[in-house]
């Protein structure tokens, strides 16, 4: 039996406000290099697809329209036809719809992958296992496969998922999902994590696309009917009817309303550098400074600091917790326990006419 053509769908649309000041609207977190590879996170996300989907070439990107040249820029070998621009950004749903419609024009029989652009994963052999079977559970239940990571620590930052019966036994064994919970509170999450039941969602997706096109007909079906006529329909269809759909993530369009969402739990090092805290699990870990760039610092512990370009020096005395980081323009400082609320300084920011460019 011949392995059904499996195509990967990076979604590289995001703001990463959260990551600011050094992810900026012009130049979000998944076109900047964070380690010593050399290659974005971006870049670093198309090697991997690349590798498991037997070409770059196979692989597609989902972005915005001002983030078109970057993408093209950064993935030279990647075919035009496969970069599918947003005309507005609308959260997850309608972009991994307009890539589904766009995937089964291409091979409707195929399976699709949906991967965030800036997310970190260190253990790439794993990785590849977890997604092979993921395809294979996709393909023999017909489910909306998702990657659940195996949590290590009680994170209020991250979406859980909790896993009901077991459909496949094996190496990787697959579990019908009971239910999703959103970035818990703090004594919510240790429940979870000492629960053993409980993975983080990774925000990764395996399905065939025939399986996720009837689930968004059957749960959104207006947005499955406008989208996916204006896509038969012409580009210029398409550009009127985006900013219409409904703003909604893929998980409460989809995932939290069907019955067919099953679970893989799995360990492959992975990180979603959703904030600067993750700077420090990339580095270091806890317990020391973490420092990129210059730093002196008298009576300073458990601090994060990032300083951008050669002459730059940050100096801290007396701090505990903190991060700070300092780049051409603005210098953010931040209790390390409120990097959360980071994104509401940048909407302050967007808000002010005078203030937007640093936003």
């Amino acid at each position: 039996m011949t392995a059904p053509a499996f195509l990967p769908v990076i979604l590289a649309g995001g703001s990463g406000e959260r990551f600011w000041p050094l992810s900026r609207k012009h130049r979000p977190k998944q076109f900047l290099t964070l380690d010593e590879t050399g290659r974005s996170l971006l870049q670093a996300t198309s090697d991997r697809l690349g590798r498991l989907s037997g070409s770059p070439e196979q692989v597609m990107v989902v972005t915005g329209t001002e983030y078109r040249t970057q993408v093209l820029e950064q993935l030279p070998d990647m075919p035009i036809e496969h970069l599918i621009v947003e005309p507005v950004a609308r959260d997850t749903a309608p972009a991994v719809l307009y890539a589904a419609l766009r995937v089964a024009q291409e091979n409707p029989q195929a399976v699709m992958g949906v991967f965030p652009a800036d997310h970190r994963i260190t253990d790439a052999q794993a990785f590849g296992r977890v997604v092979r079977r993921a395809i294979e559970v996709a393909e023999i239940t017909g489910g909306l496969v998702t990657l659940g990571v195996t949590p290590t620590f009680p994170a209020t930052g991250y979406g859980y998922i909790q896993r009901g019966e077991q459909l496949l036994g094996g190496e990787l064994p697959a579990f019908r999902v009971s239910r999703f919970t959103e970035k818990p509170d703090a004594e919510t999450a240790q429940l979870f994590l000492a629960d053993g039941r409980y993975t983080w969602n990774s925000g990764m997706f395996i399905w065939r696309v025939q399986a996720i096109l009837a689930a968004f007909e059957q749960y959104q079906p207006e947005m499955y009917a406008q989208l996916s006529a204006a896509v038969r329909g012409s580009p210029r269809q398409v550009r009127a009817v985006f900013p219409e759909l409904q703003k909604i993530s893929i998980d409460y369009a989809i995932l939290e309303k069907s019955d067919q969402v099953v679970v893989i739990p799995a360990e492959f090092g992975w990180d979603d550098l959703g904030d600067w805290n993750a700077l420090e699990r990339l580095l270091k870990g806890e317990g020391q400074n973490v420092a990129v760039g210059r730093h002196v610092g008298l009576d300073t512990d458990g601090a994060i600091l990032y300083t951008t370009g050669g002459d730059g020096l940050i100096a801290t005395i007396g701090l505990e917790d903190v991060v700070v980081v300092r780049t051409d323009e603005v210098t953010l400082v931040v209790r390390k326990d409120r990097t959360q609320d980071i994104k509401k300084v940048v909407q302050q920011l967007k808000s002010h006419p005078e203030l937007e460019r640093f936003a």
